[in-house]
């Protein structure tokens, strides 16, 4: 079994489970390897049920006293159930279309169940609870048991069989990183950490493989980066980009004046396309703080010099967002400059239309989602490309669309905060730029953090602000039930929340499981205020203005990062009236509340993710994840700040020894396959 090898190769891989896989990326051997677990579960010692452990997932070690009891309900499904009795206090247990559960139970005898407790009008009850025989349970207690993300239909036990007959037949190579690296740093071999990562003995063994993978992943994402910032700087500037009177008179008119900090970014990027050799500048502003009228004015220049500019947003309704917004600023300004859009769901003729506009004006203003990165699709004279929430695109992505032009001048535009220490890691071949101050019309959002206990009083909030004709947005963490996990889930939650408010609320769901032309249809019904409440996994978070939302409510807030939270909370706040962000915090956990404090001092991105950097080790390893700018398979920026100066010191060495690799071909190779890799981004 080598690693490239189709994954239906391993033992009890099938048809069926093959085309599970690869709907989640899964192709090969080497990628069932590197398709890592999302998380843990660490089965714990039976307890007393009790009013703290409602609503945690518990384990009770419970006397069935009597047979279950198996009936059928008004909506015909089957159910079955059993009282179990821990010492003298009784816990009603119910499955589901499970009746075949029926025989596993004897009366007398003791079982060990594992499930979420609730309080079922005062009665203690646990709703498809997993059943072990209490020596069974006895012997995989405490072990840290891998956790994968799934998709409907596949197991984690599949998964798991997969990946462990992956693990015993295939031969994962060690040699990756130079020998040197390898003793200095000290890491066990990549096997190893593979291995480990997958299926740890200990804690402090999962955190040593955790540190080799991530500090990997940023050794070659720095490696690449510093191996492109050799190359770039070789192309001289080929565009005559100068500053237009007409651009002043349009700032002149508009019903607002640009920051101190927008005027100092636009001022930067005028010296940048003025310079000798073509420039590549990230531009970091905060959440609402107007990069998109930074990004227009630049192309504005571009336009009235005779050259073409793109800008390539990740979904359809942020780049229909851009068209129609940088249309009505056109407009306004008087001038005459075409504006082109490409998306994929637009018809052939409407690309066909588009395609001509950008062929007979050098001048145009292009926006559009990948699409503009499609085979065929040609520009003149493209002197600017631009990416907006830059993470969500691939390397090979950026590049093809620049490539679309002779080496034009690049910007990419981020909505996630970086400490600059990282970002001048991260960035090195870049410029970097902030935008840190909000415009003047912005009301500050009004944050809390409130417990359970307060959920009524939250939604009675919720929907006094949609009788002042407000919008709100509800953010859970997971798509759909899980019985590992004690977080909220969209599906469930919508049905839920319709049921407690009753049929005069619209309620929306929108997920990343969706399809794309579905998403987009949800957004667009949201943003016409068709309806009154989104329910939402983070799909939500990319750059989406709707300046009726007043209401961000988070659920679950504690298992997200602090840059996650506060890219969500930036979804408010757009418009003129005042808006709340709530976090609902369901962790008893006070290092959780201490952490989500954090975001009631502070509107400023930059402030979070600096306290949040503090806070951070390796006590956090799952469960509040960034999702901000790069998506590793393992690595996170914030919690793995020092593998990140590790790595970034470790490639300036090597490039100064060997600016090219020549030296080092294994490590070239090794570079290459990591770039062939789309699970993470850049």
């Amino acid at each position: 079994m080598e690693l490239l090898s189709p994954v239906d190769t391993i033992k009890g891989v099938g048809e069926k489970i093959t085309k599970l896989l690869n709907k989640l990326g899964v192709y090969t051997i080497e990628d069932i390897l590197l398709f890592f677990p999302r998380t843990y579960l660490i089965y714990p010692s039976p307890s007393v049920p009790n009013p703290d452990s409602v609503g945690s997932l518990i384990s009770i070690s419970g006397r069935i006293k009597y047979s279950p009891k198996a009936f059928r309900s008004k909506s015909r499904m089957d159910i079955l159930s059993v009282t179990a009795y821990v010492g003298d206090i009784p816990v009603d247990l119910v499955w589901f279309n499970s009746n075949y559960l029926k025989g596993t139970f004897e009366p007398g005898k003791i079982y060990v169940f594992y499930g979420r407790l609730i309080n079922d009008n005062g009665h203690y009850k646990m709703s498809q609870p997993q059943v072990f025989e209490q020596d069974k349970y006895e012997a995989i207690k405490q072990q840290i048991l891998p956790i994968y993300p799934l998709s409907k239909g596949l197991s984690n036990n599949t998964v798991t069989k997969a990946v462990r007959e992956a693990l015993e037949h295939c031969r994962v190579s060690d040699d990756r990183l130079p020998i040197e690296l390898e003793n200095k740093n000290q890491f066990m071999p990549y096997s190893q950490a593979i291995s480990t990562y997958h299926f740890p003995e200990s804690f402090d063994k999962l955190v040593l493989a955790r540190k080799r993978l991530a500090y990997e992943e940023m050794f070659f994402f720095i490696l690449n980066s510093r191996l492109q910032e050799n190359n770039v700087a070789a192309y001289p500037n080929q565009f005559e980009i100068s500053h237009h009177k007409e651009v002043d008179d349009f700032m002149a008119q508009l019903p607002f004046s640009l920051t101190n900090d927008q005027q100092k970014v636009l001022d930067d990027i005028r010296e940048d396309l003025l310079g000798e050799f073509v420039s590549q500048r990230l531009i970091q502003g905060d959440v609402g703080s107007g990069k998109t009228i930074v990004a227009f004015l630049a192309m504005l220049d571009a336009a009235l010099s005779g050259y073409q500019s793109a800008i390539m947003a990740p979904t359809e309704v942020l780049a229909k967002q851009h068209y129609y917004t940088f249309s009505k600023w056109v407009e306004d300004s008087g001038l005459d400059i075409p504006v082109a859009l490409f998306t994929g769901s637009m018809k052939v003729s409407e690309k066909k239309a588009m395609q001509k506009l950008v062929d007979d004006n050098s001048n145009c203003m292009i926006i559009g989602t990948h699409a503009l990165i499609s085979e065929g699709r040609e520009f003149r004279e493209l002197a600017l490309v631009i990416t907006d929430e830059q993470h969500r695109f691939g390397v090979q992505q950026r590049d093809k669309l620049s490539g679309k032009g002779n080496h034009p001048h690049i910007i990419v535009m981020s909505a996630t905060p970086i400490p600059r220490t990282l970002a001048m890691i991260l960035y090195g071949n870049m410029h970097v730029s902030a935008i840190k101050e909000l415009p003047a019309n912005r009301l500050p959002i009004k944050t809390c953090v409130i417990k359970e206990s307060m959920r009524k009083s939250a939604y009675k909030f919720v929907v006094d602000e949609i009788a002042k004709g407000h919008q709100v947005y509800i953010i859970c963490p997971l798509v759909e039930a899980s019985e590992t996990t004690e977080a909220q889930n969209v599906t469930d939650y919508s049905k839920k929340l319709k049921d407690y408010l009753g049929d005069d609320y619209r309620i929306g769901v929108l997920h990343g499981k969706m399809k794309p032309a579905e998403k987009n249809q949800v957004m667009d019904e949201f943003a016409r205020h068709e309806t009154d409440i989104l329910v939402s996994t983070t799909v939500v978070e990319v750059g989406v203005n709707v300046p009726n939302a007043t209401v961000m409510m988070i659920e679950n807030a504690n298992r997200f990062g602090l840059a996650a939270l506060h890219q969500l909370r930036g979804r408010v706040g757009r418009g003129d009236a005042q808006s709340y962000c709530i976090l609902m915090n369901a962790s008893p956990d006070n290092r959780e509340s201490e952490r989500l404090n954090i975001m009631l001092k502070s509107n400023d991105g930059f402030y979070i993710a600096k306290e949040d950097l503090k806070l951070r080790g390796p006590g956090d390893m799952f469960g509040v994840r960034q999702s901000g700018e790069f998506s590793f398979r393992v690595a996170d920026i914030y919690q793995d700040a020092d593998e990140l100066e590790m790595a970034s010191e470790d490639v300036d060495m090597i490039i100064k020894e060997d600016p090219n690799l020549e030296s080092h071909p294994k490590l070239r190779s090794t570079l290459n396959s990591f770039l062939a890799d789309q699970f993470y981004v850049l």
